[in-house]
């Protein structure tokens, strides 16, 4: 993969998603709903007066709605701004 995001923007893996439900039952692809966490893959070098927070390997919450989805060599990423990140997770 070679997308380097410019200025305060973060290119994000989306997490799986959940296949089965806790009790065991499958979940059809028409009833998945859209990941809200993923691992940062790359990252701008962030705006003069907004200094990049995010570094490569953070796991990340997102909205449902935040960023673009791009489709780079057969996987699924979404470009986002920094600001769309909601929070790092530990």
């Amino acid at each position: 993969m070679n997308v380097k995001p410019l200025a305060d923007r973060v290119l994000v893996e989306p997490k799986e998603a959940e296949t089965k439900t806790a009790s065991g039952l499958f979940i059809p692809d028409t009833a998945k709903e859209k990941p809200q966490a993923g691992t940062v893959v790359a990252v701008g070098p962030g705006k003069k007066d907004e200094p990049m927070e995010l570094k490569v390997g953070d796991k990340v919450l997102y909205g449902k709605y935040a960023g673009t989805e791009l489709n780079v060599d057969g996987k699924i990423y979404i470009m986002m701004r920094q600001s769309d990140v909601m929070a790092v997770v530990e």
